[in-house]
């Protein structure tokens, strides 16, 4: 452990949405068990929203050696409680957050109330950051918080250009089979069609704001001092080993929500990420209910669908007569306001949970969920195999279609339902998934899968090998 005086510094700072935010404060808990202080930054938009779910202005005061700070996203002022647009975000932190993030890095470095910056972990998408680190001197590693496989195919953004694969010559290809187009020749992704890649790559217009932001970004990675993957070897083998020929220096230090779950009690265990307040009541019910029975549904934190959509899934969850617990965000359907249908609630009042948002760890590790309905993003998809739960997907956008083949098709843990979503089809996938044979070899499986990522976080084993030359590598730099 380092002494106080000279204690590493190390400063955080995620993209402005809750898929990023919370592996990065887990990243950021883990550095702190083992001796640094952290400078965690949010946008000024986030900040306010973790201060209003953690309960209010002094939720985040009292710790010492773990400060948050803020910088603005160059977005006009707010106070929703939604995640923003994805590409507006993306492109105002670009032009907007690095002056503010260089003033706060030089302003801790002039600080006597902390250790000067040691290094800058930033979010694969804020290159901004790393950028700006360099120029100040710092060391400058990148996490990308996604799968190691949506990273390869964001990395691969650029020749799926050149080859004339993206962008579509016209609308009519994301229908007429050419994404089904196999692609053989990226290294370390056997068996994927051109539908797997993640989803930006659907696009008829070459300018088109995510496509060459994220594979720019991917690129920028090559750049830093190193690498962070939320994965572990075993999951992601072939992948792994292929980003490994092309990187430097590459931790793979998943699943970070059981690194932290295996720390000594500390004033952060209070400590969550979520932007949402969490409803645990849903909890005690799930204590009513018969293990593996219930379905679990939640599409995360970006996913928007339609009206018909939401009800083509009500009513699927209401025929399949299993109990169900879904978390429903305010924000959910695109445009307009939640509405489920007044007999859907009268059916299923008995067997089904409406939720704004809940602690999901706590959720999936609970002995009556069956199986998880899900938007395939990765952390859920993570901690879904750290809870041994099987998963149907429903991916909506970036790289959750990649996530979701392999869940399917590689990790057998998985069964997808269709994009253009029908009632009738998630009732039977629900029914197959808790009482089908394919089913049953999900949930042996999961269990497998379960017993492959304990392992994998075990003292000498590839997670914790990698999270040790992680923090080796940052003290060894912090000294020079």
């Amino acid at each position: 452990m380092a002494s106080a005086s000279v204690k590493p510094h190390a400063v955080l700072i995620p993209q402005p949405a809750q898929g990023h935010v919370t592996p990065m404060l887990q990243l950021g808990k883990v550095l702190h068990s083992r001796g640094f202080y952290i400078t965690y930054v949010n946008s000024e938009y986030n900040h306010r929203r973790f201060l209003r779910s953690r309960g209010g202005p002094g939720s985040l005061k009292g710790l010492k050696d773990f400060r948050f700070e803020s910088i603005p996203d160059g977005l006009p002022l707010s106070d929703d409680d939604v995640t923003q647009d994805i590409a507006e975000l993306c492109v105002s932190c670009t032009k907007h957050s690095a002056a503010p993030f260089r003033e706060l890095l030089i302003r801790l470095n002039n600080s006597s109330e902390n250790p000067p910056v040691s290094c800058v972990i930033a979010d694969g998408v804020m290159s901004f950051a790393q950028r700006v680190a360099e120029e100040l001197g710092i060391l400058a590693l990148v996490f990308w918080t996604t799968s190691a496989c949506g990273f390869m195919g964001y990395l691969h953004f650029s020749e799926l250009i050149q080859r004339g694969y993206t962008p579509l010559k016209d609308e009519s290809y994301l229908i007429n089979g050419y994404l089904d187009t196999p692609i053989h020749w990226i290294p370390g992704m056997r068996d994927i069609r051109l539908k797997d890649i993640p989803s930006f790559i659907r696009t008829t217009n070459c300018d088109d704001i995510m496509l060459n932001f994220d594979g720019g970004e991917a690129q920028n990675a090559l750049k830093a001092q190193g690498l962070i993957l939320n994965t572990f070897e075993s999951l992601e083998h072939e992948v792994i080993s292929a980003l490994r020929q092309r990187f430097r220096r590459l931790y793979t230090v998943g699943p970070l929500p059981l690194h932290v779950n295996k720390l000594q009690p500390s004033n952060l265990d209070s400590l969550g990420s979520n932007l949402w307040k969490e409803d645990t009541e849903c909890l005690e019910w799930l204590n009513t209910q018969k293990p593996c029975s219930v379905v679990y549904v939640n599409f995360g934190s970006i996913t928007i669908m339609t009206s018909e959509q939401l009800s083509e899934f009500a009513w699927g969850l209401a025929n399949s007569m299993y109990p169900f617990l879904w978390v429903i965000r305010p924000d959910l359907v695109s445009g307009d306001k939640v509405t489920l249908p007044e007999e859907f609630i009268s059916q299923t009042k008995d067997r089904g949970v409406l939720a704004s948002w809940c602690p999901q760890e706590k959720v999936l590790s609970h002995p009556s969920v069956a199986v998880f309905l899900t938007h395939s993003g990765w952390n859920s998809t993570l901690e879904s195999i750290c809870c041994g739960v099987p998963m149907i997907c429903w991916p909506f956008f970036a790289e959750q279609p990649t996530n979701c083949r392999y869940v399917c098709s590689k990790w057998e843990i998985g069964l997808e339902i269709d994009a253009n979503v029908k009632q009738d089809e998630v009732e039977s996938i629900v029914r197959e998934a808790l009482e089908g044979d394919k089913g049953k070899a999900m949930r042996l499986k999961a269990v497998e899968w379960k017993e492959k990522v304990e392992e994998a976080i075990e003292h000498g084993k590839h997670s914790s090998g990698d999270l040790e030359n992680l923090i080796q590598f940052l003290l060894t730099e912090s000294k020079r």
